[in-house]
């Protein structure tokens, strides 16, 4: 017990402290439900790591995709009650049905006939997984963007040796958190966690009528291999940020905020292959 506390207090210290964006950053248009764009009519809805909320990890991605004309949705998933400041802790399974309803909640309120969907780390697990296995959810996606996702199930083994990288002032928080609450998710994600194993259940991820982009960094170190994350079916481009830039040393944390990754996943969402006009440092490390 001791050592998967150990495990879960590194990957929520690491996942959640050393983002680049630490602080709140409200969205400023969130959730507009009046939002519509003759260019981009398909909502998106964008889904946080672990141990992130909707206003940190993927918040500079969805604030760049409004600049480019897109209606974004986000919520913050799996949280418990006092702690909002830390989503994706509660099971997979739970966690995916929450989005699942946030999902068809979008696109009622919306009157959108599609859905796209974009997800990073355990946001990127839970576009595949909701989309495979939600009710009446591959019926009204039409696209799915999943940036490093654990597809395959991760041990995170280089988390051992990077817990000291955190802020001593979150340690005392995420070990209140997990010794109140715990992370289920943790275990879901590994390699024959509940979750990976169902997902992987022998009957394909993808699903039919839904178009699929799989993105990772050849740099990270987190969601490893890195070959984990991709998903060898028919209609899924698995891809790696460096085929497009190759000095692009970015790593696993710093795929939600890459100008790279921005400009890969909005012209995925035009049904456009093409890589970013122009690369740019990213951010490095793990």
């Amino acid at each position: 017990m001791k050592s998967a506390l150990l495990y879960a207090a590194s990957l929520l210290a690491t996942l959640t402290a050393s983002s680049p964006i630490a602080t709140k950053r409200t969205i400023p248009i969130h959730n507009d439900y009046s939002c519509r764009s003759t260019d981009h009519p398909n909502p998106v809805v964008l889904l946080h790591g672990l141990g992130a909320t909707y206003y940190e990890d993927i918040n500079i991605l969805e604030l760049y995709l409004q600049t480019q004309g897109f209606c974004t949705f986000s919520l913050t998933y799996g949280d418990y009650p006092g702690f909002p400041l830390v989503g994706g802790l509660k099971p997979i399974k739970d966690s995916s049905q929450e989005i699942a309803s946030f999902i068809k909640d979008v696109q009622k309120r919306t009157g959108a006939s599609k859905i796209d969907l974009v997800g990073h780390s355990e946001g990127a697990f839970q576009v595949l997984y909701v989309t495979k296995f939600g009710k009446g959810i591959k019926e009204i996606v039409q696209r799915v963007f999943a940036i490093a996702p654990p597809a395959h199930g991760t041990t995170f083994l280089s988390l051992y040796n990077v817990t000291d990288i955190a802020p001593r002032l979150t340690r005392p928080l995420v070990d209140t958190i997990l010794n109140t609450v715990g992370c289920a998710a943790c275990a879901d994600l590994l390699p024959q966690g509940n979750a990976v194993k169902r997902l992987n259940d022998g009957k394909p991820i993808a699903q039919p009528g839904v178009s699929y982009t799989i993105l990772t960094s050849e740099n990270d170190q987190l969601v490893v291999p890195t070959e984990t994350s991709f998903v060898r079916e028919a209609g899924v481009r698995n891809l790696y940020v460096q085929e497009f830039c190759p000095d692009d040393k970015v790593g696993h944390i710093g795929e939600a905020y890459d100008p790279n990754v921005m400009e890969l996943v909005r012209n995925a969402l035009r049904d456009d292959k093409a890589g970013p006009e122009v690369c740019v440092v990213g951010f490095p490390g793990k």
